[in-house]
């Protein structure tokens, strides 16, 4: 255990104002995120250098399609989730506050992504935000060592420590689970407006990439997909979209998402926005990268892997039209 940044005392209580939860809690109780714990009047997390998961990972597989495309990363994660989403596809460790976690310190992570001359890490497989204290620590050595950082983040942070946190990160996917404030109140326990404005200032300071999971019935209509296509692009056109497929998981058992509802609704979004890729299902063409201005092909994508990339020096081989991303 190790003692939690982002808490006051409360009424005798402890409450942690790192997410808009603001949960107050009991002694010997934790937060909604199920890691964060009042112990004896002190906030502490019980994840501090505990994970999960390890893996050298395409970048792509974050996803990441305009950051380092062809490179590896670092991933790593543990247990926790600060939102409670029914359709949740990573639902046994984001929903479980201990399963199966194994101890390692910050520095043993950057060695590790150096080791495997990765280009950095990325904090992914649940919810990196309810991880605080260990990112930051470890995102900023990883800084000091030539590493990017990414997170793989859900949104759902204030807007202090996201701040305090944004110097040391590089790229972020962020998840933009639908269009409709009631979606995110009943389906997971959440509030569309602070994920909106974690985008907005994200964007300002790192690289970052919008991933939304289209679910057949709750957030695929054309009118919420215009909607959200308008205000993305509101915060820029360049911001790439990956739209993934649904399948049924932990308490939501509607159909898996159909291939034409993923195609139809990537040309709604085309309209408005210049990069939409479709990820984890096999449509040739996808997920490769054309230039919006003369349509050449730009990366070549297969799966996860890259099989050519025609960016030179940040714009199209071709005609030269700039093209938003690290490459």
């Amino acid at each position: 255990m190790k003692t939690a940044l982002y808490w006051e005392k409360f009424n005798g209580k402890v409450k942690c104002v790192l997410c808009p939860h603001n949960c107050i809690i009991l002694d010997e109780k934790q937060g909604v995120c199920k890691v964060r714990n009042n112990a004896d009047g002190t906030l502490v997390t019980s994840i501090y250098g505990e994970i999960t998961s390890i893996a050298l990972d395409p970048v792509e597989k974050k996803p990441l399609y305009h950051f380092f495309p062809g490179s590896k990363i670092l991933s790593i994660g543990t247990n926790g989730c600060n939102l409670s989403c029914r359709f949740c596809q990573n639902w046994q460790i984001s929903q479980n506050s201990d399963s199966g976690r194994q101890s390692i310190s910050s520095d043993e992570v950057v060695k590790a992504a150096l080791k495997a001359k990765s280009i950095g890490i990325a904090y992914t497989y649940n919810e990196p935000f309810i991880w605080y204290e260990f990112v930051l620590e470890t995102a900023k050595k990883a800084k000091n060592a030539g590493l990017k950082n990414v997170l793989v983040t859900n949104g759902y942070v204030n807007e202090a420590p996201l701040m305090e946190i944004l110097p040391f990160i590089d790229a972020m996917n962020i998840d933009l689970k639908a269009f409709k404030q009631s979606f995110y109140k009943n389906i997971c326990n959440g509030d569309i407006k602070i994920v909106k404005q974690t985008i907005i200032k994200s964007f300002k300071k790192c690289h970052i990439e919008l991933t939304n999971l289209l679910i057949p019935s709750q957030n695929d209509t054309e009118e919420e997909l215009n909607a959200m296509a308008e205000w993305v692009a509101g915060v820029s056109t360049e911001i790439p979209v990956h739209l993934s497929r649904y399948f049924p998981k932990y308490q939501m058992k509607e159909d898996s998402t159909s291939v034409p509802l993923l195609e139809n609704a990537k040309k709604i979004l085309l309209k408005k926005l210049k990069y939409v890729y479709i990820g984890n299902v096999d449509i040739p063409g996808s997920s490769n990268t054309v230039c919006n201005m003369c349509k050449n092909l730009l990366i070549d994508r297969t799966g996860h892997s890259v099989r050519s990339i025609k960016v030179v020096n940040g714009k199209c081989e071709k005609c030269g039209n700039d093209i938003y991303g690290n490459f």
